[in-house]
């Protein structure tokens, strides 16, 4: 048995029969001729095999198997234009939605402070931020836009110059306070931040390329930045202070120099967009940080 739907017109011109009541009503609803619903109703009696009108009344009226089959049809029609709302609304969404990744570092003290700014800017767009524990992460499903901090050689999707960095011991007034002159880091707790990052700069990394001496490992190591952050803030020991995230907390004196020499490293922060065209939310946003993206 053949399972082809009739034309979707046949189908139309009887639910709109069944639904006004007559031929007469139901084609000055859909705006064409009564012969041309009359003919409709009996191509779809034809497929289906079976009369859906009973002609002897007047107006005709839907027989059993016309009203079940009219009933079918409102309610299939009906899914269908829901199913079209939802795409519509969709991609409407999608045009007005970014997600963008970056670490929770970045998130919390970079790239948080920024969106008020860009709502003010931008009010008919929204932004979704996702977090992840490294400081590179990936363009994955859902995924428009990475912030990431590394070498900017990635052939995942399109890579542009956010800002470089500095970095610069720092830690809380009252321990600064302790020390006529810089902070020693052998006579303080070091903050650590366990990463697998291999672009990461660590303490000892910072000791040897400054040319300061080497400290025995000790104080405290967190999994991510934020906690290491809360850590000083609470006057737990000396950390690394990235530019981009404590900038703004030692800008408002929550934490302070220790008057150790500063680091440029060789990498620098980039934003990554997908290589295929996004749409206008994507777009402007990544344009947006771009602009804006001096982490002072």
């Amino acid at each position: 048995m053949s399972r082809a739907l009739p034309p979707l017109r046949l189908l139309t011109a009887f639910a709109a029969v069944a639904r006004t009541g007559s031929i007469q009503a139901a084609a000055a609803e859909l705006n064409v001729t009564q012969p041309a619903i009359s003919q409709a109703v009996r191509q779809l009696e034809d497929h289906a095999g079976v009369a859906l009108l009973d002609r002897a009344r007047r107006p005709a009226r839907p027989t059993d198997a016309g009203q079940a089959l009219a009933t079918a049809i409102t309610q299939g029609l009906g899914q269908i234009a829901e199913a079209l709302d939802a795409l519509r609304e969709a991609d409407q969404q999608r045009d007005s939605r970014v997600t963008v990744a970056c670490s929770v570092g970045v998130a919390t003290y970079w790239l948080m402070p920024r969106l008020a700014a860009f709502y003010k800017a931008h009010p008919d767009l929204f932004v979704n931020v996702v977090t992840t524990p490294n400081g590179v992460p990936a363009l994955g499903d859902g995924i428009d836009i990475a912030v990431r901090y590394g070498h900017g050689r990635w052939s995942d999707g399109l890579v542009r110059h956010l800002f470089d960095e500095e970095v610069r011991p720092v830690c809380a007034p009252a321990l600064r306070a302790r020390f006529a002159g810089p902070v020693p880091p052998a006579a303080v707790s070091l903050l650590h931040v366990r990463t697998p990052e291999t672009s990461w700069v660590t303490w000892d990394d910072y000791l040897r390329l400054t040319g300061l001496p080497p400290v025995r490992r000790g104080g405290q190591t967190f999994t991510n930045y934020v906690q290491t952050t809360q850590a000083a803030l609470d006057g737990h020991g000396l950390m690394l202070g990235w530019r981009s995230i404590t900038g703004a907390l030692t800008a408002a004196g929550h934490l302070v120099d220790a008057g150790l020499p500063p680091l440029a490293p060789r990498d620098a922060f980039y934003l990554v967009a997908r290589s295929k065209r996004g749409g206008r939310a994507v777009e402007t946003f990544a344009d947006w940080l771009v602009t804006r993206s001096d982490p002072a």
